[in-house]
């Protein structure tokens, strides 16, 4: 069975490497990448020493043993990583909260405290006592969940500015499973100064040594080379008889790890509901800043959030050279920030980068005679946006392609909010699906 895998970054790759370890003929395994390198959003740059991710800081975690170990030993097994223990807090005014924000109200001014308890309290007795169901959209979401203190000085404007949309237009379907329910008993040791840990399933991380998250992306191709065709876009899709043609090419399988929203440009006899449906799918871009800094060591911190719109566009900050000594020449240290775009829209030219550096020395993170120079990328496909439409739409392109023999994967080839491990996970699973398939002829 000829096999086209359209897209090399970590879904694409890692679906090729268990193909061929599953027993399938490499040479009828072809990967095509529209890029000059493989990798997707995974990948990583170096300039001048300093490494960082393009499309945000990544961090390698999994509640599935097996597939972080997979990932471990595609990127040059154990001793290629730092272990590294979680420490990730929130900017808000002049000072240092714990992370999640519900984790860490003690560590607020007195009355954003006593209004972030107050607010937990009388939520969590509406939702418990009074049994009162989510809201389908995401502000009204967050006021159920959070109350209004939680609301005010945290949940609203960081999703506002990470999302770029007032939240009533955000369907609250997508955080069911990603956002723990603190205990209540949590919260109220957390307002008097007592700590306590959420999102414990991110505590400890791995991170590559050296080459950034993309060391790991890196592995996997090179174990592959012969099989991936760079910078080769796919311009022509084509269903003839059995076959799919790809740029003109018979396959028998095509598995498409290529953003939704750009494939009725390439597929052929697409119906038009269904290109509507693709196309209307929303998601954010993403511009990210390296700062590199002349400072010889930061505080201990993962990654923080700027909840405010004075603290500049950025919504995330990581301290990149604590990720890793590989990241930051001897005595440097650099940043991360992220800023989000919505998806179509011209990203900000320029003046973007003031911006940025200023919001952060407004912040209190860095003085600009400490930074060297700032490095700029742009990411097209960044994160899914769950509209109120957005079940539907996602619902009708799957349905589609997937009836018509073209297997979607990845964050966006199938829309899916997926972190790496994510990725790797369905990829084992569409994997064993196509060995199968291929083994009945």
């Amino acid at each position: 069975m000829k096999i086209a895998i359209l897209g090399a970054g970590i879904s694409g790759l890692a679906l090729a490497r268990f193909l061929i370890d599953g027993g399938h003929e490499p040479s009828d395994i072809d990967l095509f990448e529209s890029g000059s390198k493989a990798g997707g959003l995974c990948h990583s740059k170096t300039v001048d020493g300093f490494t960082y991710d393009i499309s945000g800081g990544h961090i390698l975690f999994s509640k599935d043993a097996e597939a972080l170990q997979w990932m471990k030993d595609q990127g040059g097994g154990d001793d290629s990583f730092v272990k590294r223990d979680r420490n990730t807090k929130i900017r808000f005014g002049d000072h240092w909260v714990h992370y999640p924000f519900e984790n860490g109200i003690g560590d607020l001014p007195p009355q954003a405290n006593l209004d972030c308890l107050k607010g937990y309290i009388e939520a969590w007795h509406e939702r418990t006592a009074e049994g009162t169901s989510a809201p389908g959209d995401f502000k009204a979401w967050i006021q159920w969940r959070f109350g209004d203190g939680i609301a005010k000085h945290f949940m609203d404007p960081y999703n506002e500015k990470i999302w770029k949309r007032e939240l009533d237009q955000i369907s609250s379907g997508w955080v069911a499973g990603r956002v723990p329910d603190a205990p209540i008993e949590d919260v109220l040791k957390a307002a008097i100064g007592m700590r306590t840990e959420g999102y414990t399933h991110q505590a400890i991380f791995y991170y590559p040594k050296q080459g950034g998250f993309q060391a790991i992306t890196d592995h996997l191709a090179a174990s592959m080379t012969e099989r991936i065709q760079l910078s080769t876009p796919i311009t022509h899709l084509k269903r003839e008889g059995e076959v799919w043609k790809v740029n003109g090419a018979p396959y028998d399988c095509v598995v498409s790890t290529i953003p939704l929203t750009h494939m009725p440009k390439i597929v052929e006899g697409m119906p038009v509901d269904v290109a509507a449906a693709m196309t209307g799918l929303e998601y954010n871009s993403m511009v990210t800043f390296l700062l590199a800094l002349d400072r010889e060591k930061h505080p201990d911190l993962s990654w923080i959030y700027l909840p405010h719109a004075d603290q500049g566009p950025t919504n995330r900050v990581t301290y990149m050279s604590n990720y890793s000594p590989g990241n930051a020449p001897e005595g440097k240290t650099s940043f991360l920030c992220e800023v989000t775009v919505p998806g179509g829209v011209p990203a900000p030219g320029a003046s973007l980068e003031r911006e940025v550096i200023d919001g952060m020395v407004h912040a209190g993170l860095v003085k600009k005679d400490e930074i060297m120079f700032a490095d700029r990328s742009d990411v097209g496909h960044a994160y899914v946006v769950f509209d109120h439409d957005f079940d539907r739409k996602r619902a009708v392109s799957l349905d589609w392609l997937e009836s018509s023999g073209l297997f979607p994967l990845g964050r966006f080839g199938r829309f899916d909010y997926d972190n790496s491990d994510q990725c790797v996970i369905k990829a084992r699973s569409l994997a064993a699906e196509l060995l199968a398939r291929a083994a009945r002829g």
